[in-house]
């Protein structure tokens, strides 16, 4: 099985999603019980600390990959045999609570991106330090942002004082969280229709996270192809994988120089999908 498809099994098998309060609380929960394995409370710190930003309005800090340490079990063992003697039955009380919690410690770190997507309507993970490289690499040249969801790109190259005009379709409003709540400026207009009518006015077009499977980022690309015009074309996303069409994947030419290398700086993967980011032509 592909990675692909074990994301959307998992995503099919969950019930109904948690609600936002519960997920943190749980985490919070989490860190206060491994307490003493800072291998652990680092990641669920780092978790915590990404939604406190984004619930303020700010964009968060670089994520590690939230994963459990294969040998955590190891570790546990090693640290409550230091504490407690062989048959005592407090270590082993503790050794059941942990180790028992472990699974779904596992999940919730795991599905933080679940939760980045169904409370904040955020799919790419757009840090302070990734907002910082894209502003760096535009250098104030005007930009359009296309499908840009709440508009974290956008509100990150506006705090890093690039000129941007941030569009989306708004056609996701009634399916999960995206458009719902903006946390910048943005036109309403489908891609193709914001390319026809600010072409002539940028020089960069961003795209992050082009719906997987339809082919607008197709037509995008046709469209920026086919103008009298060179531009710098930034897209976010999973090659053949979460993000964009097949038919883009097919057709786009991606580039590999210093540029890509220093916008991709802090674009770090942080679970199981391992989007990045690209210059394409």
């Amino acid at each position: 099985m592909n990675p692909k498809q074990k994301r959307k099994l998992l995503k099919r098998a969950k019930q109904q999603p948690a609600k936002p309060t519960s997920y943190i609380a749980a985490l919070q929960r989490y860190a206060q019980q491994f307490n003493d394995y800072p291998q652990v409370k680092l990641l669920i710190n780092n978790a915590l600390t990404a939604d406190h930003a984004l619930a303020a309005g700010r964009l968060p800090q670089t994520l590690p990959e939230l994963l459990l340490p294969d040998n955590i079990q190891d570790t546990i063992f090693k640290t409550l045999n230091q504490t407690y003697p062989a048959g005592d039955p407090q270590g082993d009380k503790l050794w059941n609570q942990l180790t028992q919690a472990l699974p779904d410690l596992d999940a919730k770190l795991r599905g933080f991106r679940d939760y980045l997507e169904d409370t904040y309507g955020m799919w790419a993970y757009i840090s302070a330090p990734v907002a910082k490289d894209l502003a760096a690499f535009i250098n104030g040249r005007p930009t359009l942002e296309v499908m840009a969801g709440n508009g974290y790109v956008s509100k990150g190259l506006r705090d890093n004082h690039q000129t941007v005009i941030a569009t989306d379709s708004k056609d996701w409003t009634k399916e999960n969280e995206t458009g719902r709540h903006p946390v910048t400026e943005i036109e309403p207009l489908p891609a193709s229709e914001a390319f026809a009518k600010y072409r002539d006015q940028v020089d960069v077009i961003v795209m992050a996270w082009s719906p997987d499977g339809l082919p607008i980022d197709w037509e995008l690309l046709q469209q920026i192809r086919a103008a009298d015009k060179d531009y710098d074309f930034i897209v976010i996303g999973e090659k053949y994988g979460a993000t964009n069409s097949k038919v883009f994947w097919d057709n786009a030419t991606l580039l590999d120089n210093a540029d890509v290398t220093a916008l991709n700086k802090h674009y770090l993967p942080f679970d199981l999908i391992h989007d990045r980011v690209y210059l394409v032509e």
